[in-house]
């Protein structure tokens, strides 16, 4: 029997919606949401369920990127996600943006790196098998860098433009650069597929970095 998964990203700027039925994209849509999704997100999964026949029960799984991106973005998919779920009596599942991303690679490690502003970025390595090698940080590129682990390594990032330059006279000078696509959520919903569902009530963001409102509380 076939299995449909609806997954949405809504970390950054660009997000995305997408629908696979197994492993087969049946469409991806991008996106661009500057002044965020909770007023967009649900028209645009309405639209992509009506071009392909579909109502909300007949889905079997929902997905949602968990982040590390936008603290409010990521709020906003998971809610949808669970409310959704929850409405259909389905599983749910949350996918690391920085395991999407390293997804798009192709060498037997993957260095998935995300800008964080302020001077930092996310990142972490994944194996060929998107398992995680060394954990999800938020920490300044040079500092990152010198942690990575030694061998076959590739650089994956939606943009590595602003990080290149970081790579001159360290070890990984030569390494590979992958630029995985703006819109993740037909990999959020790949990787979902292989992952165990959850209860949607268990799914927890993945802000790597504690929101600014955490930082600032004093009481």
């Amino acid at each position: 029997m076939s299995r449909l998964i609806l997954a949405v990203d809504t970390t950054s700027e660009y997000g995305s919606v997408a629908l696979l039925r197994d492993e087969q994209l049946l469409e991806e849509v991008l996106v661009h949401a500057p002044t965020g999704f909770s007023h967009v997100l649900y028209r645009y999964l309405a639209e992509l369920l009506d071009r392909h026949g579909l109502r909300p029960d007949a889905i079997d799984c929902f997905a949602a990127a968990s982040g590390p991106g936008s603290f409010t973005g990521v709020r906003v998919g998971l809610a949808c996600v669970k409310g959704l779920a929850e409405g259909t009596g389905r599983p749910a599942v949350a996918v690391s943006n920085l395991q999407a991303v390293a997804s798009f690679g192709t060498a037997p490690l993957r260095a998935a790196v995300l800008d964080a502003r302020r001077g930092e970025v996310y990142g972490a390595v994944y194996d060929a098998a998107a398992r995680l090698v060394s954990p999800e940080v938020v920490a300044p590129l040079a500092a990152w860098i010198e942690t990575l682990p030694a061998g076959e390594l590739e650089f994956v990032s939606t943009d590595f433009t602003p990080f290149q330059a970081a790579l001159a006279g360290t070890r990984f000078e030569q390494a590979p650069v992958c630029t995985a696509p703006r819109a993740l959520a037909a990999a959020v919903a790949r990787l979902a597929s292989r992952a165990a569902p959850q209860d949607p009530a268990a799914l927890d963001a993945n802000y790597v970095r504690r929101p600014d409102a955490e930082l600032l509380w004093k009481g």
